[in-house]
Parts: structure tokens; sequence; C-alpha cells
């Protein structure tokens, strides 16, 4: 390589954000610090959906289909993830009512034609005078990692070009009090999970509930709920994909050929880096309070920062958090520019930010001691929510397994 052409590859590279990124960065950074942490502890305890703050943040397009689809189609694919990290460096649990919807608008921008998209994604979202919600319903009381043990039923009524479906989700974000939600469903039990395939429920179908509400030990600000289906009917169009494609996919699979991915595996892959992002804000979080919080406590006459145990941990939660941020940047590019995760790149960002923000966020809560154990101070809050980062969209477990299997080329067990 000529040292032109080194320097061509070198100007070609770089981790600078852009003027716009940064200009989202900072203003998603601003509505979390005015907005969502005063909020938090108050919204933690009352367990319910921050309704306000959805309007608050509605009213300055910060929630809003504009506003994720300008991040999600951003050219170097880390839009969304440094909008998160700054919503989720406020309060985990009033970023994911803020942000709930997007998975289910991932599911139909994944699953679904560009004219399912134009149609319903909008409506999961609404205006800033008429807010609406969106759930993406995967996970069943036997089936939450193991997608194939879905037992929801679609069946097709051809006379009358319906779709009913039966079954009960669970875990679902939104679940019940949202205006769309997006069911994963088999059609063809005998085929496991290759025989799903994914559902639009329209607002105020008769037949889907809302089942029990999840009394839940972090990001209680978040609705998580079951939804029940009884007999609910959706018109053909409501298919993700279209019934075309599904017979096309199904007759693969029966002649034992390649069929795709499956519905809701589609959905997580793409969401998993996302899911890292809000990890790294959670865990940043927990970190900046710990470090300011040992450069002030004093001790036998100096800071606690000063002693090497503590500057160490700092160090080691600091270089954590920006591995985890830079894996979670590498995904999201992958991801925006169409490149296949064939090391799991997805599965890698989201399992190590996880991990990362239930380390780090359990040692904030040493370094703060008997007062980081208490109410009175975020970390033992922050240290609840990071729980879920190795639980949603696939738990730690899962995600070495794909990684695994990625690496080895093996069909790890």
């Amino acid at each position: 390589m000529t040292d032109d052409t080194t320097a061509q590859a070198v100007t070609g590279f770089s981790l600078e954000m852009s003027e716009d990124i940064r200009d989202v960065r900072d203003w998603a950074h601003g509505f979390a610090r005015d907005v969502i942490r005063p909020a938090a502890a108050e919204w933690d305890e009352r367990e319910e959906t921050p309704w306000p703050i959805l309007q608050e943040a509605a009213k300055i397009g910060l929630y809003s289909l504009d506003f994720f689809a300008d991040q999600w189609l951003e050219p170097s694919g880390i839009g969304i993830p440094v909008a998160f990290e700054e919503l989720y460096w406020g309060d985990p649990g009033i970023a994911l009512a803020l942000t709930g919807t997007g998975l289910a608008a991932v599911a139909v921008a994944g699953n679904g034609t560009q004219e399912q998209l134009f149609e319903w994604v909008p409506q999961m979202f609404g205006t800033a005078e008429d807010i609406k919600l969106g759930a993406f319903c995967s996970s069943e009381p036997d089936a939450g990692s193991d997608v194939s043990a879905i037992r929801t039923r679609a069946v097709y009524d051809e006379a009358k070009d319906e779709w009913v479906l039966n079954g009960t989700k669970t875990w679902a974000t939104n679940g019940g009090i949202a205006d769309i939600h997006v069911i994963v469903a088999s059609v063809d039990p005998a085929l496991g999970s290759r025989g799903q395939a994914s559902f639009i429920v329209p607002p105020s179908t008769p037949g889907l509930s809302q089942g029990q509400k999840f009394a839940k030990h972090g990001i209680r600000a978040s609705h998580t709920a079951e939804v029940v289906l009884d007999d609910v009917r959706v018109p053909g169009g409501c298919l993700l994909g279209g019934k075309e494609k599904l017979d096309e996919r199904l007759a693969r699979v029966r002649e034992g050929r390649r069929a795709g991915g499956q519905a809701a595996m589609k959905t997580f892959e793409k969401s998993r880096p996302s899911v890292g992002a809000m990890a790294v804000g959670c865990a940043r979080a927990a970190y900046e309070y710990a470090r300011d919080y040992a450069t002030q406590r004093e001790q036998f006459g100096r800071p606690i920062g000063d002693n090497q145990a503590i500057a160490f941990t700092l160090a080691d939660m600091a270089t954590r958090i920006d591995a985890a941020r830079l894996l979670v940047w590498r995904a999201s590019w992958m991801a925006r520019q169409d490149k296949d995760f064939a090391q799991a790149e997805g599965s890698m960002c989201k399992l190590f930010a996880a991990e990362t923000a239930t380390w780090v966020t359990q040692e904030a809560i040493r370094i703060l001691g008997g007062n980081g154990y208490t109410r009175d101070y975020p970390v033992e809050r922050w240290h609840r929510d990071a729980a879920i980062f190795t639980i949603f969209e696939g738990a730690s477990e899962i995600q070495r397994l794909i990684i695994g299997r990625a690496v080895t080329g093996l069909p790890v067990r």
C-alpha cells in the first residue's frame, strides 16, 4: 500500500460525530436532564406510564415518527444509539416509555411491505395533540427465549379474507394500552419457529384485551402487561409481508429449503444495538454519579476517590462503558450498511453493554456505601433498572449461544 493510499484510508475512517448527530445528542441530553431526571423517582414510585412527559416530548418532536425515522435512516447508523444513550442516561424507565413503541415500528419495518409501513407506523405515534403507542408482542408464559414454543395461533379464514388470532402474550411493553399491537403467531405449528408470522392488530379490535399488568423490579415507569387474544379477527392485509410471501416461505420450509429469517428473531436482531445503547446510557449515569461522589465525599481527611481501590474501580467503569459504546456503534453502523452480523456483532454489543450496566451500577452502589443502598440516591434505582438489559430481547445466555454458534460454526447446545 502506498503512502497516498494509506492516507486516503486513514482520512476515510472517522469516529467523529457529524454536526447533525451532535445536535440530536445535545437535544436529547437537555430533555433528559431538564424533564426526565427531575421526574424519575416520582414515576418509579407510581409505576405508571408518564403521560405528561410523553406529551412534553411530543410537543418538541422527540416522541414522533419523524424523529425515529430520521435517526433510523441517519447514514452512519449511530443516530438512534446516540439519542437512546442520552434518554436512558436520564432514566431507563421513563425512556422506555418514550422509546418502547420503536420495537413495534421495527417489527413492521423488518417484516412488512412498504404500504404496511406507511399505513401502520404513523398510527403508532400519533401527533403531539393525540399521542399513540405501539406494542410488539412475542413472548408467552411458556415461550420467552424459546420462540419456537409460541402457541398463539393464527388461522386463515379464506371466505372472509381474515386471520383469527387466539392466545396470550406476556411481558409486552405497552401491552393492552397500545393503539397498534404487532403479534407474532404460529400459522403452522408443525414447522416450529419457521411456521410463524407477524400480524397487525388495529385499534379497538374486538377480542384483544389487557391481562395482568406486572409490578416490576425496575423500569417501573414503563407499562408491561399480558395481552389476551380471544378470537381476534384482522383483515388479510394485516399479515406483515402479505399472504403470497408467507405461502412461498412456508413452501420452501416444507421442501427443506432455506426460508429466510423468522419474524420475531428478525425484529430482535435489528433492535439489539439499540438495547445496547440503552444499557450504555444507564451505566454512564451511574458511573458519572459515583465519580462525582468519590471526588466530594471525604473519609479520613481526603476524598474517597483518592483511594486506589475506588480510583481503579472508576477506571474500569469508564473503560467498560467506552468499550460497550464502541461495540454498539459498530453493530449500528453494520446494520445501517446492510452488512450481515457474521460474527454475531449485534449480540456481542447487546451482551457486553447489558453486563456492563449491571456491573457498573452495582459498583456505583458500593462506592456510595450505605447512601447508595437508599432511595435518597438514584444509583439504587439505576441498579434495579439495569437488570432488565440482561433479560429482555434475548437474555445474556441466549446472546452467548448466538455468538458461540457464529464463531465456531457449530450448533452449540
